[in-house]
């Protein structure tokens, strides 16, 4: 038997059934399993001071390597020498672990890309950023000094209720992602589907020994409906108008306005790269969204309305911060603001997206299209080809250029009042001096 090594550990096939092991010809008791799944996990196994047969998981293959595993195992199988059973020193660890441990390993090893996510690829920043937050402002709170080994589901559901009863909902805005907490049932049912998946990889990575929140029902979020009529569009339109004239910050007003011409989520459009945006060929070329890489079709009035934003020298943005080097992040305040000068009420970022897709609706575009124009279906990129469908193409021109019409006629009339006003103390003038 020869020594265990990455080649071999690759090798080592999988079976339709059962598990296979595969032991390393130095240290007796150190091996590695896979089962029919093909994961593939360094064990050790020895007899404890009673003489019963135990087996330890140490590590995955891929997140750990074969030497670090063989480290490991020198360790344990040491504790067996000096009498020490590793086993009951594994579960009692387990039973002893906070949930702010728990919180705080999660998030160094999803930091570290030592945690896979969708796809299974490493975590997402964003995600992680969300995961933070929820993390800081609701699950530390409640439930953070309790042994994950004591929780049942009653507190899971426990913590999931005090969050809808504001429990721990804030005056001030925190430092990080998000604003102001609120609680709430959205609120509440995503921190309880954060905590669970920090439980699940826990589990899954033998950190716990099991997953004290299956069973635990999650409040179902509401689906947001919110979409801005005609009128409501037009209004915003005498909101920029407004703005623009008041002193509103230039930038904000323009992410708001080209929201509301692509659909583009706030973090898509804020965070747009000068060299992602091809105006001249109508599309944007992300290198990562919510759904990985993709092309997304612009109408030609929102390509020029970015192409035409004033640069900023050293900065990589289309809409950059005042100050330092990152993006713009500010076009949802600024956008409650625009809303509260003409008095819409119930707005989010959100909402301008699912206008956009309400609008390409109204003019008769399919689900599967109107899909498309929101980036829920990637577009096509062969050897630096880009194709893009020409009906995708004209349904989210037509969508642009009627949502920038009806933002136009609304401008126009916020100015009609000042013309007017104008007009008449020009008469008022030619009278005096007359």
């Amino acid at each position: 038997m020869s020594r265990l090594t990455k080649r071999a550990v690759e090798a080592l096939a999988t079976t339709a059934e059962g598990q296979e092991f595969l032991w390393d010809g130095e240290i007796r008791g150190f091996g590695v399993r896979v089962i029919p799944s093909g994961l593939k996990t360094f064990v050790v196994q020895y007899r404890n001071a009673a003489g019963k047969s135990r087996r330890i998981k140490i590590g995955r293959f891929g997140i750990m390597t074969v030497e670090k595993a063989r480290e490991l195992a020198k360790v344990k199988l040491g504790r067996v020498a000096e009498g020490i059973d590793p086993a009951e020193e594994l579960e009692a660890g387990r039973d002893n672990i906070t949930v702010e441990a728990l919180c705080d390993w999660y998030l160094t090893e999803a930091e570290a890309g030592r945690i896979l996510g969708r796809k299974n690829r490493p975590i997402k920043a964003s995600t992680l950023a969300m995961d933070r937050s929820r993390i800081n402002t609701h699950i530390k709170p409640l439930l953070g000094k309790r042994l994950v080994g004591s929780l049942r589901v009653v507190d899971i559901e426990g913590m999931q209720s005090d969050i809808v009863a504001g429990k721990t909902a804030a005056t001030e805005r925190r430092p990080g992602r998000g604003g102001v907490a609120r609680g709430g049932p959205g609120v509440a049912g995503r921190a309880v589907a954060t905590f669970q998946s920090i439980l699940s990889h826990a589990a899954r990575l033998d950190v716990i020994e099991k997953h004290p929140s299956q069973g635990a029902r999650r409040l179902a979020g509401k689906k947001k409906q919110r979409r801005l009529s005609t009128g409501e569009i037009k209004k915003l339109g005498a909101a920029l108008q407004y703005g623009e004239r008041n002193g509103e910050h230039s930038t904000g007003l323009a992410v708001v306005r080209f929201l509301l011409l692509t659909g583009f989520r706030i973090s898509e459009g804020q965070q747009m790269h000068r060299d992602w945006l091809h105006a001249e060929k109508g599309y944007v070329a992300f290198p990562d969204t919510k759904a990985d890489a993709q092309i997304r079709a612009i109408g030609p009035v929102a390509a020029r309305h970015a192409a035409n934003q004033p640069k900023q020298e050293g900065s990589p943005y289309v809409f950059p911060a005042d100050v330092g080097d990152g993006a713009f992040t500010a076009g949802k305040a600024c956008l409650e603001r625009l809303c509260a000068m003409v008095g819409i009420t119930g707005v989010t970022p959100h909402t301008l997206r699912h206008t956009f897709g309400s609008v390409a609706g109204d003019l008769g575009f399919s689900e599967l299209t109107i899909a498309a124009m929101l980036g829920h279906a990637a577009q096509s990129v062969t050897q630096g080809y880009v194709h893009i469908d020409e009906a995708l193409k004209l349904a989210i021109t037509r969508t642009s250029d009627t949502i920038a019409q009806l933002l136009n006629e609304g401008a126009q009339e916020a100015r009609a009042p000042r013309n007017r006003s104008h007009r008449a103390m020009s008469r008022g003038a030619e009278i005096s001096a007359d």
